[in-house]
């Protein structure tokens, strides 16, 4: 529901949808996460570290598309990475959404080549002005 230009924003309420959109995802994550350590072992998928239940909070979830509604039971859209890894997978892809020029790993585009040359006109500038 719209809320009329000028009118007050009932600020209880916000507070319950924003409560109730975190309990669902805190939910969601809790059931993706729980399959995935059963199915997936304990080692994160990049750098090889290993988990015990000791340190087992330090090991998330990824979703290989970037989509966390994809969630297939079988657990095929999800690996294991620790916390470094898993900010550096969202680092790369953020990059990549962008478009930033840097790669970071990503080979589905070419890069352009540069075009700019900074030392254009330099020789003119360089030349003795009393010859």
């Amino acid at each position: 529901m719209r809320r009329a230009p000028g009118a007050k924003i009932d600020s209880d309420r916000l507070d319950e949808v924003v409560a109730q959109a975190r309990r669902n995802a805190d939910e969601r994550m809790r059931g993706y996460r729980e399959q995935s350590l059963r199915i997936h072992p304990w080692v994160c998928a990049r750098c090889g570290r290993e988990y015990t239940p000791k340190n087992l909070h330090e090991l998330t979830v990824h979703h290989k598309d970037h989509d966390h509604d994809n969630n297939p039971p079988d657990g095929s859209n999800w690996e294991n990475l620790c916390l470094y890894c898993h900010d550096w997978e969202h680092q790369k892809y953020s990059h990549y959404v962008r478009g930033d020029s840097a790669s970071f790993g990503l080979t589905d585009r070419e890069s352009q080549p540069a075009t700019h040359n900074p030392f254009a006109g330099l020789k003119d500038l360089l030349k003795d002005p009393t010859k």
